[in-house]
């Protein structure tokens, strides 16, 4: 998985000849392995009852036998339930977040979002109301996006997914298709098979203990890490200062420069150099990938 992917799922009739409620929320903001998943759920306003009878909650609260069964009620009511995801891939949460011109997660999060707005829109669904659950200062957000799409009533506020059953839902698509990502990962690169798995690797969380063991284990002190990794996590940091072998250019003709010329080591700090390595550490694992 590389950069962003985008799921949908068949848009149901009356999404594009009724007023439509709309409910954004994400999974997988926190964790250092893994995608960062963003939902989108929407219905038709007349349904809105009928909605909140399907018993939606909070993807956090809910267990995960639950949270499978209310996904395949949402892909079940195709005549009047909407969903569309975007998956961003770790390798593209890293290389965003460590630009040289900085995008940083909460950019990332609203660009999402706004994008899963737009194609919805695009393909014809017309949304009137719209719930947000808030990635930073809501009311910021929220003017954002009223900025944005001035013609839908929008409201960003914090637990939104635990407010709102639209959210609620679009939770519960995020948070189901980002666990079949993480526990059906696809390494490319040659791993032991005992690091693999997902028992070996756990949730993902910098907290789990599995994950710990693992990040620990598979780092390898000049190419890093797996492209399951998100680089940019301070957890990824740490190690790769502790254990990684330290990575330094030097020009061959420096000592030649003329006295006051910037050379290419001269231009690079301590944490450049890090996020060299870092670099050097993507481009070999895409490399491997490419054969």
């Amino acid at each position: 998985m590389a950069g962003k992917e985008k799921l949908e799922s068949n848009i149901p009739q009356a999404t594009k000849t009724h007023n439509v409620c709309a409910g954004i929320d994400e999974a997988g903001r926190g964790p250092v392995l893994g995608p960062m998943v963003y939902g989108l759920c929407f219905c038709p306003l007349s349904e809105k009852e009928r909605f909140a009878q399907m018993g939606f909650a909070d993807s956090k609260q809910l267990s995960e036998e639950k949270r499978e069964k209310l996904f395949e009620d949402i892909k079940k009511a195709t005549e009047f339930v909407g969903w569309s995801v975007e998956i961003l891939s770790p390798s593209f949460i890293s290389t965003s977040m460590l630009a040289r011109s900085k995008y940083n997660l909460n950019a990332l999060s609203h660009d999402s979002a706004i994008g899963l707005v737009k194609r919805a829109l695009d393909n014809g669904v017309n949304i009137t109301e719209l719930y947000v659950d808030t990635v930073g200062d809501p009311a910021k957000y929220q003017a954002k996006l009223s900025q944005l799409f001035p013609h839908i009533q929008i409201t960003v506020a914090a637990k939104a997914d635990s407010l709102f059953p639209i959210v609620s839902a679009a939770s519960i698509c995020a948070k189901v298709i980002r666990d079949e990502a993480v526990k059906n990962w696809q390494f490319v690169e040659a791993l032991p098979y005992d690091c693999t798995s997902y028992e070996s690797y756990g949730s993902g969380y910098p907290g789990d203990a599995h994950t710990k063991e693992w990040l620990e284990s598979v780092c390898d002190p000049v190419f890093g890490f797996p492209q399951f990794v998100r680089f940019s996590w301070s957890t990824v940091d740490k190690l790769l200062e502790r254990k990684a072998t330290a990575v330094e250019w030097e020009d061959d003709d420096e000592d030649e420069q003329p006295k006051g010329t910037v050379t290419l080591s001269q231009f690079f700090s301590k944490k450049d150099k890090v996020k060299k390595h870092r670099f050097f550490e993507e481009r070999k694992l895409s490399t491997v990938q490419d054969l």
